[in-house]
């Protein structure tokens, strides 16, 4: 729903606020009063194209903003969120048009390009006059129109559903077919790296083992010394530590005899001589038990580096390559089954094609069935708008597929199934329906929209329904029946109607008038939201011209009176 509308040097604007209600807005004034403009400037901010003619004179630029509450239109919040601007529920939409023909959008703030700010609008707001900018005059629409009048929502969401399914197992199957296409080579990739793993003889821990074990023969000749010099020092030398300590023990246990207190020393003193000669020992036998084996060396770096380049290809470290291997060999067991796979792929291909083709063709059916009641109840519509002679088509066809798509009896398969729906018009009898915006008139095509939103009032996806030019050509008793149907569709929509006609304006929730002023020589046009009395006195004034008479107001009470105002 549109809150606000702020508008800036456009045209014969100078600046103007207007905040807009629920339910049916209705905006009045003298003919060329700017009430058009406010259409041209709702166009501009939705996405329309910018044109420097629309800025004022002596203005540098011309600026527009609207404020949308989208709390209840998780479509237009979901398009927001896409976009990457901020997400919120309300959204502000500002346009910009500098003299020189550049222009600016920004979305909640953020700056957008032009075709993103139309693609965010889209859903928001449905023009019809004689401008461009009408949902239901894009076929695209028309569909959904179609489903929601006939209440098929169910059955095309079994379509998008089984539509979503086919398209995995076409999927499944086409990846199938490209590995089985490169089944040979990538069979003869597997079985090399599983001869290269398996030939090395890895094993969980290895690596680390034989590091150890090159870097002992690598510092052979060191570690012989060191531990064979310590053997000595320890034990085998005349002064070694451990007859030192043989001697010291010896005398601690003599003194002992005196002074029983150091008999525990000398107990220790015996176990350190002990334990120092076992290591001593120990030492001793490694030291002689090295040997320095350049053959050993070089078959050691030689694995290590074999090892080193199995990580560098298959992961980083050994767990990684035995990883590897398992899953080559499992994989290459797969592609053995490869056959018997392809057939079941393509069996489950060919159900789920099946069951989406069936459940297209009932859908199908339905619309075909639903078309002519919609058709029927918008010509309906129409002969109540004065406009008996025209006639609606609603047509239903299905595109023909390319051999690359998916198809059902030759009609291209999507999510909503195998149609593309349209609504054709024929205004005159004896003409063929056309589509909706090849109608010349501006007035018909506002009643042509008006009866099919009376038909589809609450289907539609949009928030915000713009009227101009609805009453054009008509009067009287006509004019009453286009202002309550007006009122009908505000009762599922917000709507915005620009008329002429009391009969019409009678029926606003809100009544703004547009008024046109020469103030220092220049032309500035205004808008008032008015009150009650002053509804009464513009209703009597588009009953009885410029002057406004008792009786012109009493007629507009009696009006206002008669449409339950």
């Amino acid at each position: 729903m549109l809150t606000v509308l702020r508008v800036r040097n456009f045209a014969i604007i100078d600046e103007l606020e207007v905040e807009l209600g629920p339910g049916m807005n209705v905006v009045t004034g003298e003919t060329g009063a700017g009430k058009s403009i406010l259409i041209d400037a709702l166009e501009l901010v939705l996405g329309a194209r910018a044109q420097p003619t629309v800025v004022r004179t002596g203005a540098e630029q011309a600026e527009v903003e609207a404020l949308f509450d989208v709390a209840d239109d998780p479509d237009a919040r979901a398009r927001v969120q896409d976009s990457g601007a901020p997400v919120e529920d309300e959204l502000v939409l500002r346009r910009i048009v500098q003299r020189g023909g550049r222009s600016r959008a920004y979305v909640n703030g953020r700056l957008a390009a032009a075709g993103q700010l139309a693609e965010l609008a889209r859903g928001l707001a449905d023009i019809s006059s004689q401008h461009e900018h009408h949902t239901l005059v894009d076929p695209r629409s028309h569909l959904g129109y179609l489903d929601a009048f006939a209440a098929l929502r169910p059955a095309r969401e079994q379509v998008e559903a089984a539509y979503a399914s086919l398209l995995r197992a076409k999927s499944s199957l086409a990846a199938h077919r490209e590995q089985t296409d490169r089944r040979g080579e990538r069979e003869d990739l597997l079985r090399f790296q599983l001869q290269e793993i398996d030939a090395l003889g890895l094993r969980a821990g290895e690596e680390a083992e034989l590091a150890v074990e090159r870097d002992r023969q690598r510092h052979a000749e060191r570690l012989a010394q060191i531990t064979g010099g310590a053997e000595d020092t320890l034990y085998a030398s005349d002064d070694s530590i451990t007859s030192q300590l043989d001697r010291i023990g010896s005398e601690l246990e003599q003194v002992a005899a005196i002074d029983g207190s150091l008999q525990p020393h000398a107990e220790r003193i015996a176990s350190c001589r002990a334990e120092l000669e076992d290591t001593a020992r120990e030492l001793g036998r490694y030291a002689r038990g090295i040997a320095v084996d350049e053959a050993r060396l070089r078959e050691l770096e030689e694995r290590l580096d074999a090892i080193s380049r199995l990580k560098r290809k298959y992961g980083g470290n050994v767990e990684a390559v035995l990883d590897h291997r398992e899953r080559a060999a499992a994989e290459l067991q797969a592609l053995d089954l490869r056959e018997e796979t392809a057939g079941q792929l393509q069996r489950a291909f060919e159900q789920e094609s099946e069951r989406a083709s069936e459940l297209a063709r009932k859908l199908s059916t339905a619309r075909r069935k639903a078309a002519n009641k919609l058709a029927q109840a918008v010509s309906k519509e129409l002969a109540a708008l004065a406009m008996g002679d025209a006639r609606v088509t609603v047509e239903v066809a299905q595109p023909s597929g390319r051999q690359d798509e998916l198809c059902v009896d030759g009609a291209h398969l999507s999510a909503s199934g195998i149609d593309r729906v349209e609504f054709l018009i024929a205004t005159n009898r004896g003409e063929d329906p056309q589509p909706l915006h090849k109608i010349a008139s501006g007035g018909e095509l506002s009643r042509a929209m008006l009866a099919l939103k009376r038909v589809l009032a609450g289907l539609g996806p949009a928030g915000l329904y713009v009227f101009d030019e609805v009453d054009a050509g008509v009067g009287g008793a006509v004019a009453e029946v286009i202002g309550r149907k007006l009122k009908e569709v505000a009762a599922h929509h917000q709507v915005i109607c620009i008329t002429h006609l009391p009969q019409i304006a009678v029926f606003a929730d809100a009544h703004f008038c547009v008024r046109k002023a020469v103030e220092g020589g220049r032309t500035r046009s205004d808008i008032q939201r008015l009150s009650s009395e002053q509804q009464r006195d513009e209703i009597a004034r588009m009953l009885g011209g410029i002057k406004v008479t008792d009786k012109t107001r009493a007629a507009a009470r009696e009006m206002l009176r008669a449409a339950g105002r």
